[in-house]
């Protein structure tokens, strides 16, 4: 990779955490500057603009967190178990760029401003809502998940408590909100495995 691209690259990933907890108003191009430690022209050798950079940090924040809460999880057990594995994975690892969860930030912070950040975080929040659904999807083609369970609903409904449980945990400084959502999900996902399955595990 070349030096240009490394340091591209290096202003990315030091402008994430500031976007990311302090919104795209509430950033300057100042603040990168002297988290980088370059000059003016040199962040605008990279980046035309302080939004360009903010969807370039807001796209590696993203992707930071996905692969946090997706990478090495444990899909040996079956769909229900893997849903499982996913909320406690949201719960109880910390977020991969400081200020939580890009795609909340992002998603409150553009929704009566920037349209770009916003059509980012809508796509963030659908890739998430797919990937959900996918795994249901396919718990219902094994067996494991009931057949008359509703993949978006499910997927919209894990997605909401678990974004809302953060927020409030952050408000709060605890992590209470999180784990009750967690123990409010585990019975909402036990409720969806298919009742065959169930007969046979007691």
């Amino acid at each position: 990779m070349r030096k240009g691209e490394l340091t591209r690259e290096r202003i990315i990933a030091e402008a994430a955490p500031i976007f990311n907890q302090r919104g795209f108003a509430g950033s300057s191009m100042q603040d990168v500057m002297e988290a980088t430690g370059l000059e003016k022209g040199g962040l605008y050798r990279h980046f035309r603009s302080k939004e360009e950079l903010a969807v370039e940090s807001f796209r590696y924040a993203l992707a930071q967190a996905v692969k946090l809460r997706t990478d090495k999880l444990d899909c040996s057990h079956g769909a229900v178990e893997h849903l499982r594995s996913i909320v406690k994975r949201f719960v109880e690892t910390p977020a991969a760029v400081p200020g939580g969860c890009p795609l909340m930030n992002t998603a409150i912070d553009a929704d009566d401003g920037n349209t770009v950040l916003r059509a980012m975080a809508k796509k963030g929040l659908s890739d998430w809502r797919a990937r959900l659904c996918g795994v249901i999807e396919e718990g219902i083609k094994s067996g494991q998940i009931a057949p008359e369970t509703q993949p978006r609903r499910v997927s919209n409904t894990i997605i909401a408590i678990l974004e809302g449980a953060l927020m409030m945990s952050r408000l709060e400084g605890t992590k209470t909100a999180l784990q009750d959502a967690q123990i409010t999900l585990d019975s909402l996902i036990e409720g969806i495995r298919n009742s065959v399955n169930k007969a046979t595990e007691y």
